[in-house]
């Protein structure tokens, strides 16, 4: 086995450990592809739901989105009242890791750029989201990834080595941003990837 070079590990929620996607509940609200994407990309952006991600209050969000689109009001509703459907359920071979680490007894953290009301209701629809050491969820501390605060608020708030903390996130970009204050961070690819990127640091795993 390769030296343990690290000892805590910290995970990325959506797309590491949660299939989410706007995709998944609004297939079914607008079945033609053209009008979905437009909405998607044009409407109810990204940049949109990231002001959420930052702490923006969902009835705040839908107002002001619902002001400026009224014709499209009630799929803008449907992106707060119908987010679970959003999430078609746990990656389970994600899952897997992070239960053996556990088991093992290897520290683990959550950092993710959610809502804070979501994550409340993810927590309870997915209960593996609750056996976290710590979390830190940007809604709540009102900056997100890749901003370099948010990183530093996980470093410190729980103590930690940045070099022998390990952290993935399906973003290349905040990865970019975990290295950046010395975190030892990867791109999420797979449980397979991440199970051999973490036995090469010396973790054993099966």
């Amino acid at each position: 086995m390769s030296e343990r070079t690290v000892d805590v590990v910290v995970f990325d929620i959506g797309g590491v450990l949660l299939d989410w996607s706007p995709t998944y509940l609004y297939a079914d609200l607008i079945p033609d592809e053209e009008e979905r994407t437009h909405f998607l990309t044009k409407v109810a952006t990204p940049a949109w739901n990231h002001k959420q991600d930052e702490g923006r209050p969902w009835a705040e969000a839908v107002a002001e989105l619902t002001s400026l689109h009224p014709e499209h009001a009630e799929w803008i509703e449907a992106y707060d009242t119908g987010w679970l459907r959003m999430v078609k359920g746990v990656f389970e071979d994600t899952a897997g890791v992070l239960t053996e680490l556990q088991r093992g007894g290897v520290p683990t953290y959550a950092l993710t750029n959610f809502s804070g009301e979501k994550w409340e209701v993810a927590k309870e629809a997915f209960p593996v989201l609750t056996h976290f050491d710590g979390e830190v969820v940007s809604g709540v501390e009102q900056t997100a990834k890749p901003d370099e605060k948010i990183y530093r608020i996980l470093i410190e708030r729980f103590g930690l080595d940045p070099a022998r903390t390990f952290y993935t996130d399906d973003m290349a970009y905040n990865v970019d941003g975990a290295r950046a204050v010395g975190l030892d961070a990867e791109v999420f690819t797979g449980a397979a990837n991440l199970r051999a990127q973490l036995r090469d640091r010396g973790l054993a795993l099966q």
